[in-house]
């Protein structure tokens, strides 16, 4: 086979494949999780909680398949990563894939979304069923963001994780963006200690600008515990600034050692 046939029967790969994830996300949801999501608005004690285990266990299925169809794309997860409880995550941010990727290792989690996902029709609606912060506090969003900021205490306390990527958006080139403060603020009042992880290669599995995956391999996509900081110890002169000077100096110290073999 020539190389030029080679690349065709790679994008004809890619399109199947990319296909088959893509309807699970839309067939899967509607046929086979969308009766568990009714059950849980309608009958549920809590409905943030099952709701965000659902989502959990939603994005799990959809990594399983990802695996199974792609397995040119190796997976490294450090096991202490999986037992991360009542922590504020702060993670590097390299493709659409690393937020779901951390909602599926936590049945109790809480994460900060742009607001406008608010507005999609059904959607938006599930991310405020799951209890989920909307990035803005303007507007409509502020009474909302009240009361998640409230209720933080309570769920960290009961095991909760709040997942945040400091930058704010995707990275273009691997490099750390700016830091916005909130997860850092969260941690200092809620007296939380912060969790850093280095997620890796994500971008090689989906692209940015791309809605296709990329199929082939070989690939690694880890992710890992790189520090660990208590927040509430910090002195609370400058605390804010220094904490956060140490969680980028740990992500930028691990983003420079390179890529994994």
């Amino acid at each position: 086979m020539t190389s030029a046939e080679r690349w065709r029967l790679q994008l004809v790969l890619d399109f199947i494949i990319t296909l088959m994830l893509w309807t699970y996300f839309t067939a899967g949801f509607v046929f086979f999780f969308s009766p568990f999501y009714l059950g849980a608005y309608f009958l549920a004690e809590n409905r943030e909680k099952s709701f965000q285990r659902l989502n959990s266990t939603f994005y799990k299925g959809f990594f399983s398949l990802a695996r199974v169809l792609m397995p040119g794309h190796g997976w490294r997860i450090q096991p202490e990563v999986r037992q991360i409880r009542s922590a504020v995550i702060v993670c590097n941010h390299r493709s659409y894939l690393d937020s779901i990727l951390l909602i599926s290792l936590y049945e109790k989690h809480n994460t900060i979304v742009k607001s406008r996902l608010f507005d999609i029709p059904f959607f938006g609606r599930m991310l405020q069923w799951s209890g989920y912060i909307p990035s803005s506090a303007e507007g409509r969003f502020a009474e909302m963001m009240i009361q998640r900021l409230e209720s933080l205490d309570a769920f960290l306390a009961d095991g909760g994780n709040l997942i945040v990527f400091p930058e704010g958006t995707r990275s273009p080139n691997g490099s750390l963006g700016r830091f916005n403060k909130g997860a850092f603020k969260i941690a200092r009042r809620c007296r939380a200690p912060i969790k850093v992880l280095f997620i890796r290669n994500t971008d090689r599995m989906f692209r940015r600008g791309s809605f296709s995956f990329d199929t082939s391999g070989p690939n690694i996509i880890s992710l890992e515990l790189i520090g660990s900081i208590d927040a509430g110890a910090e002195p609370e002169t400058g605390s804010l600034s220094h904490v956060m000077a140490k969680v980028r100096a740990m992500l930028e110290l691990k983003n420079d050692g390179g890529e994994d073999a």
